[in-house]
Order: structure tokens, then C-alpha cells, then sequence
């Protein structure tokens, strides 16, 4: 609601609005549920208006899923109320897309029950006024539009034309997701519930479902461990932590960076009253038994009683990754010329002229289907060029991890067990202490592998790709099961990982810390990708057609001309926005930089020269941040102002 009071002057609040606006919104009110005799949540609160876009984020197992499952009504609550906009139609994507002889476009087509229904209505009613009935719905939902509508849809997630005509039984499960994905966009529901939606998207379908979301008309929640997602799709984040909902306005960058001020503002709070406590009960212990004191010390006790304890801060802690460290080889470690490679005598990747050495960091763009993982695959040995040669060093160990080497773990052993089996001479401590390096504790390494967190087993998997001290890590899509900290955890690792690197993502942010070079993998070749990620988006949307249009809404009145001082308001936030990015790109750059330079193998090679390079780039990094620093501090002042 808007405060009435602005700048000394009254202004009439049209309660009509703000009531409708009340009832339009989510409200979650003092909920408490427990699954398994675990209390997930705990009288938690809080209140999504209409067309907020919000991303829900928190720990792995804190009941992100779960809560999605409490708004459908799918669970029955312990107490409170989730109360929802009464014929509001909620959507999300539950399952893939059934293995049927239907096209892709007509399964995205029939999403939009109402559309569908009225289209067979047509077909068969024989009532004039009926007849007309139909045809004027039909225009006011602008069904016309409808398959062009679904095949931009289709096309951004990754399908072309033809295999939008192809029958979904071609596909495989995970495209199947993005068709099942494809059709809850198409229906446009009120509320639009996605789960994890981009564990099934590659980088570039990623990177149109951002640009989708944004535009998206109604109301949006998303659980997702992308913050670039977070970043460019929300305008909210609700933040699930110890069984309590709190929501804060903006993106992800800004959530954190008010949750760590929050924190600090705690962590102070409650250093100046246990200093407080302390003095206060120091006095009383001194004074108590002397009779001229006696009051003032039970005036004090009374005082400590009387003081509400402020709670010690539970941080987010997380296991870290670790990496580890091979001898190092004469470069190159890894030499194409001329090379082919495909499968069954089909040719996917030809006239490959490529060279790794040991400190290349790479990451492959390119739609899936290109060759991203047939190119993983022919560096990591697991197959043989068609054509030309490859050359790698005779002492290279390379590390592989794959997503589906997660599902190929054995769910009755324990990561002990499958530790052993890797080093059968190594001590049960041996193992443990290997176990821990990599983030797994005392309990996990006891628990068989069916019942371990998807993040744990990620981490078994990463552990066994890297257990022989790999000088090159191929990692096709890491972070799927990993929650924001662990993803933070992983650039750390690698950071300071002195091997080479391949990485395959759909998390722009981790390319964009891990990689210093990038390979576009397209149309049966892999060339050096000389532009940045930015560029690289603004290429794909361009390509893709950005998101879909929204329906155009019929005899709407014409929105009035805007006043010049809400024209110079948009500019100045417009400014302030792009101050903001700025800022928080370049902190990002100066954190990267840090890492490098934090790494103890600089030193111990004593490469001056490479210390002194980035010494200056840092340099020039901060001070490119105190001028974006100052001119977003004037644009929120004239902001403020106007």
C-alpha cells in the first residue's frame, strides 16, 4: 500500500484498489508442518501481491518443494492458512510431457484447456448463437495466434521448426521436460510454480527462459540455485531459513547483500549486549553481599532478567570442494589437428584444429544436440577420432564428471564403500579424511546412496571423477543438485585448482567466474568464442526471438501520456539500475581477480610476471569500482530528490 503521507501533502487513496489489490495477493499466514517428524515450517508468514515474480530460495531440505506442494493444496497443513485469489488457475510442470504419436506443437497447443475446448466446440455445434458465442471467446483469448505463440515458445526452449512437428515418443525424458515446460508457459496460468526449471535447460535455453519470465504477465514462482536467473527474472526473493518465510524486495544480488548487512547488524547487536550483560552481571557478582550496593545490584539483576536474549546468528555454512593437485606437465596436454569425430560413422564435429594446456579454463557454448558432449567425450578418451589426431601428454589423467555418473552410483552402498573400491589398500580414516575434503560428513559416509541428498551424491560422483589427481576436469552440467553456497563452494575449488578445466553449464555465472576462454560448439564445428557472455545472450535472443508475445488484450482504453516528472523518475531509476549492474559487475571482477591471487601455487611457481598482471588488473578494477560506486551514489541522490 502506498504511504498517504508524501512530502507534507494529503493525497486520496482509492481503497477500492487497495482492497482489490489485498485480495488478489498470496498470503501465507502462520503456517507450521512437519514431514517425517521434521518441522519444516514453524508459524511462518508472508505475502506475495498479484504479478510479483519471486524466487524462493534456502538451503537444500529446508522445504522449498514442500511449500509448493502446501499452495497447490496438495498437503494438508498442521495449522494456519494459505489463502489464494478464489478461480486463480495455478500451473507448473509435474511431470515430462507423455511418450505420444502427438507433434510437440499440438502437445503445447492442448495446454490451453480452455483454447482446446472451444476448438472442438466449433467443430460440432450447430446453434447459431452458440456459433457465435464460441468465435467471439476465441478472439478475446486471441486464439488466432495461438500456434505462433506456442512455436516461439518451442523455438526458445530449443526445438526448430521441424522438430516441433516431430511426435513427442521421439524425444528422450529431458526433452520431454522442456515440451511439459513448454506447454505450462503456453497456458499462462496466474500463478506459474516452477521447481528447479532450468536442471533440464541447457545454457542457452536458460538464457531465454530468463528473458521469458521477465516479460511474463502474471504471477511468478520460482525455486531455483541460479542466481543469474534470480538476477534477471525476479523482483523478489522469498528466503526459507530455519522454518520461517521472509520476503525481500529486488533480485538475488540484492537479497544477499541485505541478509548480510542484516547479519552483521545481528552479530554487532549481540556483541553490545552480552558487553552490556557481562558488565551488568560482573557488577552484581560484586556487589550483591555489600549492604550500600545491595539495591543497585538487584536493580541490575532485575535489568538482566528483564533483557530479551538477542540469538547467536546461524550462518550458512557449506562443505567445500577439494580438488586434488597434479604434478604439472609440458604443455600442450591436449592437441587436435584437423580432427572428425561423431558416432556410427556419422560425422557431428569435423575440422577440429584445438589445443589445451594445463591452465585453460574453457567453457563450450552451443544448444544441446551441437556436440558439446561429444567434443567431453573425445578429449576424455571415451572416444576415438574419425579423422585427423588428437595428441595428448602420455602422463595425462583426466577427471570426468557427467550428470547421468550421478544416477550410475550403487543406491545400496555407502560412499565408503564406493570410496574402497577405488583405493581397496587405503584405511577406513584414509577414506573418511577423503570423504570429508569433499564435503561429505560422518553421517553421509555411513548412509547408502538411495537415501543421500541429490547434492550429496553430486559430490560422491565428483570425488571419484577426481580422486586420481586429474591434470584436466571435464564437468558437463556440475551444479544441478547444488544449492547456491555449494556452487559458490565449487568456483572456490576450482579457483584454486591448478589443472585445466572443461565446463559444460547452464549457470551463466559459473562460466563467467570459472572460464577465461569460451568455445562455441555450432553446426558441426567448435570455434573460439572472442565476445562475452553479455554478448553472447543479447546473439541467442536475437536468434531466438526473445520471449513470446503476450496475448493483445482487446477494447483496453489507451493508458494516458505519462507527466514529464514521471518520464525523468523511469530515467533516473533507469540510470540507477544500470549503476547498480555495474557495480556489481565489477565486484565480481575484483573477487575473481582476488582468488587468483589468492591461490598458494602463484607463489610457490614464483611467477612474477603473472602476479604482477594481475596486481595491475586488480588495480585498475578498484578503481573503475569507486567511480561506479560514486556515480551510483549521485543517481540514487538525485533519485531521492526528484
Amino acid at each position: 500500500m502506498h504511504d498517504p503521507c508524501l512530502k507534507g501533502k494529503y493525497l486520496p487513496v482509492d481503497m477500492t484498489a487497495v482492497l482489490g489489490e489485498i485480495t488478489r495477493m498470496l498470503a501465507i499466514n502462520n503456517i507450521t508442518f512437519r514431514l517425517d517428524g521434521r518441522v519444516l515450517f514453524d508459524n511462518a508468514s508472508a505475502s506475495i501481491p498479484s504479478g510479483h515474480k519471486v524466487g524462493i530460495v534456502g538451503r537444500n531440505g529446508t522445504g522449498k518443494t514442500t511449500l509448493f506442494k502446501l499452495i497447490r493444496n496438495e498437503w494438508a497443513l498442521d495449522d494456519g492458512t494459505v489463502k489464494i485469489p478464489r478461480n486463480t488457475r495455478i500451473g507448473g510442470v509435474a511431470q515430462e510431457a507423455p511418450a505420444s504419436d502427438m507433434s510437440l506443437l499440438e502437445t503445447v497447443l492442448e495446454a490451453d484447456i480452455e483454447r482446446d475446448s472451444l476448438m472442438r466446440e466449433a467443430d460440432t455445434a450447430t446453434d447459431p448463437l452458440r456459433i457465435a458465442e464460441i468465435h467471439t471467446r476465441l478472439a478475446e483469448i486471441d486464439s488466432h495466434s495461438a500456434e505462433s505463440r506456442a512455436a516461439a515458445i518451442l523455438n526458445g526452449l530449443g526445438f526448430d521448426k521441424d522438430a516441433q512437428a516431430r511426435p513427442c515418443k521421439d524425444f528422450s525424458g529431458g526433452w520431454r521436460m522442456r515440451v511439459a515446460l513448454a506447454a505450462v508457459l503456453f497456458s499462462k496460468p496466474d500463478f506459474l510454480l516452477l521447481d528447479e526449471p532450468t536442471n533440464y535447460l541447457d545454457l542457452e535455453g536458460t538464457i531465454w527462459l530468463e528473458n521469458f519470465l521477465a516479460k511474463y504477465p502474471y504471477t511468478v514462482l520460482i525455486v531455483s540455485h541460479d542466481k543469474d536467473l534470480l538476477n534477471r527474472s525476479v523482483n523478489a526473493i522469498l528466503h526459507l531459513d530455519q522454518q520461517k518465510l521472509t520476503l525481500y524486495q529486488g533480485n538475488y544480488d540484492n537479497f544477499a547483500n541485505q541478509r548480510r548487512a542484516k547479519i552483521e547488524q545481528q552479530i554487532a547487536a549481540k556483541r553490545k549486549q552480552d558487553r552490556e550483560r557481562d558488565h551488568m552481571m560482573s557488577f552484581v557478582d560484586r556487589f550483591r553481599a555489600k549492604a550500600s550496593k545491595a539495591k543497585q545490584a538487584q536493580s541490575r539483576l532485575k535489568a538482566l532478567e528483564r533483557m530479551k536474549p538477542i540469538a547467536a546468528v546461524v550462518g550458512d555454512t557449506v562443505a567445500s570442494f577439494n580438488f586434488p593437485t597434479p604434478e604439472e606437465l609440458s604443455p600442450p596436454i591436449v592437441r587436435m589437428e584437423n580432427a572428425a569425430v561423431g558416432y556410427n560413422g556419422k560425422i557431428i564435429l569435423d575440422g577440429l584444429d584445438l589445443r589445451i594446456d594445463q591452465d585453460d579454463r574453457i567453457a563450450l557454448l552451443g544448444a544441446n544436440g551441437q556436440g558439446k558432449s561429444t567434443l567431453s567425450k573425445l578429449i576424455a578418451g571415451r572416444l576415438e577420432t574419425m579423422s585427423g589426431k588428437m595428441v595428448t601428454n602420455t602422463k595425462l589423467r583426466i577427471g570426468y564428471f557427467a550428470q547421468h555418473q550421478v544416477d550410475e552410483l550403487f543406491l545400496d552402498e555407502t560412499p565408503i564403500q564406493h570410496v574402497h573400491r577405488e583405493r581397496p589398500l587405503e584405511t577406513p580414516a584414509k577414506i573418511r579424511g577423503r570423504l570429508a575434503a569433499g564435503g561429505l560428513g560422518p553421517e553421509a559416509v555411513e548412509t547408502v546412496v538411495a537415501k543421500l541428498s541429490g547434492g550429496q551424491k553430486a559430490r560422491l560422483s565428483m570425488l571419484l571423477a577426481t580422486i586420481d589427481a586429474p591434470h584436466l576436469i571435464i564437468l558437463d552440467e556440475p551444479t544441478n543438485h547444488l544449492d547456491i553456497q555449494s556452487r559458490e563452494a565449487l568456483v572456490e575449488a576450482l579457483t584454486a585448482y591448478n589443472g585445466a578445466v572443461i565446463l559444460v553449464s547452464h549457470d551463466a555465472s559459473l562460466v563467467e567466474l570459472v572460464a577465461d576462454r569460451l568455445w562455441l560448439v555450432k553446426n558441426g564445428r567448435v570455434e573460439p568464442y572472442t565476445d562475452d557472455m553479455e554478448a553472447y545472450r543479447r546473439m541467442l535472443l536475437s536468434e531466438r526471438g526473445g520471449a513470446a508475445k503476450a496475448p493483445v488484450k482487446r477494447e483496453k482504453p489507451a493508458k494516458k501520456a505519462p507527466k514529464p516528472k514521471s518520464i525523468a523518475n523511469a530515467a533516473l531509476k533507469k540510470d540507477l539500475r544500470i549503476c547498480e549492474l555495474r557495480v556489481a559487475k565489477l565486484e565480481e571482477m575484483r573477487d575473481n581477480i582476488d582468488r587468483r591471487l589468492g591461490n598458494k601455487a602463484l607463489y610457490e611457481r614464483g611467477d612474477h610476471e603473472e602476479i604482477e598482471k594481475w596486481t595491475k588488473k586488480r588495480k585498475e578494477v578498484i578503481a573503475g569500482l569507486e567511480r561506479a560506486e560514486s556515480m551510483w551514489m549521485k543517481a540514487a541522490d538525485k533519485l531521492e530528490r526528484s
